[in-house]
């Protein structure tokens, strides 16, 4: 049996929460965070490159509602996430974040700015993994305070056809 995303995340952050705040002592939160924002974002592009491969054998077929929907069932995993599908089309996936496991412990642990700069940046890492047609806007996030994060992935389809 595999250990959850959300799992994983609680595992990591004992490491990586005191490090980053050793980091941002030593460096300044502003080069620290970036350091850390740097190092992760390659790290989670390289992940979406490999789901997005493994997910879509013909590019020329991709379907990125179908792809993002089974990326965030991962992350949803063991009710981390419950969210609200808005549209899923072949070049669209939007949803509503509703609840968020990932915020919760971050705010319990006293530290959403870093839950924040951990976990909710390396969304946009991950949909450049993608590839460079997809794009990911999103507004608001729970781990800053607002009621919900509003993801909308789209397919940029200017130029095709």
């Amino acid at each position: 049996m595999s250990v959850s995303v959300i799992e994983q995340a609680k595992i990591q952050a004992q490491v990586l929460v005191p490090l980053v705040k050793a980091l941002q002592a030593e460096l300044g939160e502003a080069r620290a965070n970036a350091l850390v924002r740097n190092t992760l974002g390659d790290l989670y592009r390289g992940f979406g490159e490999e789901f997005w491969k493994a997910r879509n054998k013909d590019k020329n077929d991709a379907d990125l509602g179908q792809a993002v929907a089974s990326a965030f069932r991962t992350y949803a995993r063991d009710g981390a996430l419950e969210y609200d599908v808005i549209e899923q089309t072949q070049d669209a996936f939007a949803f509503d974040v509703k609840r968020c496991a990932y915020a919760e412990f971050y705010k319990a642990l006293g530290e959403p700015e870093l839950g924040f700069l951990m976990v909710c940046t390396a969304d946009f890492a991950t949909a450049e993994g993608f590839g460079p047609d997809v794009r990911l806007s999103r507004t608001q996030t729970i781990m800053q305070g607002a009621d919900h994060c509003d993801f909308r992935y789209r397919r940029d389809t200017a130029g095709a056809g």
